[in-house]
Parts: structure tokens; sequence; C-alpha cells
């Protein structure tokens, strides 16, 4: 199974050039204000993509996901879409889950407080998960911001060194793009954007 993993499109995904392969993967913040027509926007660029799966979360801009009643989001995304949000899918025996949740910083979406808040969000996430996609980063790997300071999540740390995911995709932290391995686990953070929000990144590719 080829991936193709991208993140923080922030309204530049028509400009990306992707390669082929048979599941695409969005890691969340597809829109900039997250209004419902950039997130109808995206989704209608997502679901004319040329992959067997496309699987996207939402990030911390794109509130629509946040605010709208759950009937109005099914609405709007294509069939061939899925939407992972706390939530998972298996597809070919690869066991993928999805959460848009960050930690807390200027009231964005899906923001969580540290500790016990975001916790519950973790909590949930499948033992047997192989992918594991969260808008931010754990702490850290791929979160270190321009300022130097290390802003992952603690919390998903743990979580993350208990299930032992085959792959963690993230993004959120533009200028923390790339990829690492550590203890039998591929981290990517998959940010097209720089910090200034330029498309400079390629999307990242991988084989499972």
């Amino acid at each position: 199974m080829k991936i193709i993993a991208i993140s923080d499109t922030h309204g530049y995904h028509d400009q990306l050039l992707l390669p082929s392969g048979d599941v695409l993967i969005h890691a969340g913040d597809f829109s900039s204000r997250g209004s419902e027509s950039e997130v109808k926007d995206f989704l209608h660029w997502f679901s004319e993509q040329n992959f067997k799966h496309k699987i996207c979360i939402a990030g911390n801009h794109d509130f629509f996901f946040e605010r709208a009643e759950a009937e109005r989001i099914e609405s709007i995304i294509p069939k061939d879409v899925i939407y992972l949000n706390d939530s998972g899918i298996t597809i070919d025996g690869v066991n993928i889950w999805g959460s848009p949740v960050t930690p807390w910083f200027f009231d964005w979406a899906f923001n969580r407080h540290r500790g016990a808040d975001i916790k519950k969000h973790w909590d949930l996430i499948l033992h047997d998960t192989d992918i594991l996609i969260t808008h931010g980063p754990m702490h850290g790997v791929l979160d270190r911001t321009i300022h130097g300071m290390q802003v992952g999540c603690e919390v998903l740390k743990d979580a993350i060194n208990i299930i032992k995911p085959k792959v963690h995709i993230c993004g959120h932290i533009h200028e923390a793009y790339g990829q690492s391995t550590l203890q039998d686990t591929l981290f990517i953070n998959a940010s097209v954007l720089d910090v200034r929000y330029r498309l400079v990144n390629p999307p990242v590719v991988f084989e499972m």
C-alpha cells in the first residue's frame, strides 16, 4: 500500500503536485479561517484526487468541523472521502485512527487543555492502531518551533509509547516538517507550507 501524506495546506491544495498512490491522507488545517465555503472547496478538490482511499482529519484552523452539527458535517462530506474525528477505519487490514485535537493555543478549534482534558481523547485510540493521524505532534518529535520550543503533547507521547503505531502522521508545526524513526514508529510531520505559509514542502510518500 503506497500512502501519500499531506497537512496544513491552508487553501493552497489546488497548487499541490501529488505523486500517485493508493491512499491520500490529510492531517488537518486544509482551510485558513475554517469557513464552510473553504471546507467545501477543499472537500471537492480532495474527492477528485485519483486515489482509492482518501482520509482526512480537521485541524485547529478548521472551525466548521467543531461548530457545525454532525448532520451538517455528514451532508457535505463526499461519499468517497473518509473523515475521522476521534474515530478509526480499517483499510486492507491496516488500522487507521484520526483525531483533530491539539493542546490549547489561543482558543483555536479542537483545542484541549494539557493533562486530563486532552488525555480523554488519546484514551480513545484503539491499541491495535497501525497508522495514527493527529493534527499536532507528540512532545519531542517533529514539534520544535522556529523559536526552538518543543510544543508537542506530552500526553500523546505517553499514548504512543503504549500503542506503538507503525506510523504517526501529524502537521500543525509547519517548520518541523520531516520524518523521524523512533522505537520502530515512523513519525511524519507532513506540513506542506513553511512557517511563512509558502508552499515549499513536498508530500510525504511511504509504504505499508
